[in-house]
């Protein structure tokens, strides 16, 4: 999957014992983001609706969440990806803007994701065509020069950005499932009511939009005039698109809000100790919301890789020191009693 901030990498087995526990069918994933939770509670076995606002997600979700994999023929999936493996470079927008103006990738590999991209809108329409969008953006994920932040790129580049870039085969999962391009907050009350709710909000004032910049320019395809040494996409600035979770002042309102209106016998909510709201609060909402029963899980993780490098100004010049390494995870579980202390029962079984 690709490096991505706030990935619930090691709480996805835990998720997964919550949703057998409780005996769910149908899941929602509210703030889905690289879709690595979907995809557990689809492998899981339940039907499961992804839901997020950045289009680099959607791509994703379709790919891993809506694709039944059973209904994709392997040859004509590896047929396509070879063809488009075998294009030789061709410079354009990403080669310009992401390897010259910035560093985000070697320019070769550069002139390969511009050629690649271009050919894959021949598939546009079909069933591939988030499958190979999904296969890009791994490989050039796998050969970037970044921290696993778009906000920036490394001063010198990282040691994979010099290997070639790979397209392999998106590890696809059977059934079918949905994915939703919309905000959490608008939608969670008009979709059909589910067995299990998972929402992972931002924690924070920066936007998974410009922190991922680079795919949804990739997914889009729209060539965007830019801003700044990072070449962020000018409607990065556009105050339509920002998500009420990023405003500090307006976020513990909209996240009690939306606790009280999505529609799930359970609901899990995951959040760290650097967030905006405490457990306390949380757990008071979700209680407002009329749960019967509340649990609240802590699980010790260690932070982002670039919280152990430190603060460094555009210059490359170090402004400021590593803070904490680690913090605190909770999965916060509500619903009927019964199935609370299942569904924390079976997390501590797979957390040991």
């Amino acid at each position: 999957m690709l490096k991505y901030l706030g990935s619930k990498r090691r709480l996805v087995p835990v998720l997964g014992a919550i949703a057998r526990a409780v005996g769910a069918r149908t899941a929602l994933d509210l703030f889905t983001g690289t879709t690595r939770v979907a995809q557990e509670l689809k492998r899981t076995g339940l039907q499961v609706t992804a839901v997020d606002c950045a289009t680099y997600s959607k791509v994703l979700a379709d790919c891993y969440v809506a694709t039944d994999a059973c209904l994709v023929d392997p040859a004509a999936l590896d047929d396509a990806l070879a063809r488009l493996a075998a294009l030789p470079g061709r410079p354009g927008y990403v080669t310009e803007t992401f390897c010259r103006r910035s560093r985000y990738f070697q320019p070769p590999n550069g002139a390969r994701i511009d050629a690649i991209r271009d050919a894959i809108e021949d598939h546009a329409g079909t069933p591939l065509h988030a499958i190979l969008l999904t296969s890009l953006l791994l490989a050039a994920d796998r050969v970037d020069s970044t921290t696993g932040l778009q906000m920036a790129y490394l001063k010198q580049w990282a040691p994979r950005s010099f290997r070639d870039l790979k397209l392999r085969r998106p590890e696809l999962l059977p059934g079918t499932g949905t994915a939703l391009l919309a905000d959490a907050s608008q939608v969670a009350d008009t979709l059909p009511a589910v067995d299990l709710a998972y929402l992972d909000p931002p924690y924070n004032q920066h936007r998974y939009f410009t922190n991922y910049h680079v795919w949804e320019t990739l997914v889009r395809w729209d060539s965007p005039a830019h801003y700044g040494i990072a070449c962020k996409r000018v409607d990065a600035r556009e105050e339509v698109g920002r998500s009420v979770f990023n405003r500090k002042r307006e976020m513990p309102a909209a996240l009690a809000s939306l606790l009280g209106r999505v529609r799930a016998e359970v609901v899990v909510v995951s959040y760290n100790d650097e967030a905006w709201v405490s457990a306390e609060q949380i757990t008071g909402w979700l209680r407002g919301a009329g749960h019967e029963a509340v649990e609240v899980l802590a699980f010790d993780a260690r932070r982002y890789v670039g919280a152990q490098i430190g603060v460094f100004n555009p210059a490359g010049e170090r402004v400021g020191e590593t803070g904490r390494l680690r913090n605190t995870e909770y999965v916060f579980v509500a619903g009927p009693r019964d199935k609370v202390a299942a569904a924390a029962q079976g997390a501590r079984v797979d957390s040991r």
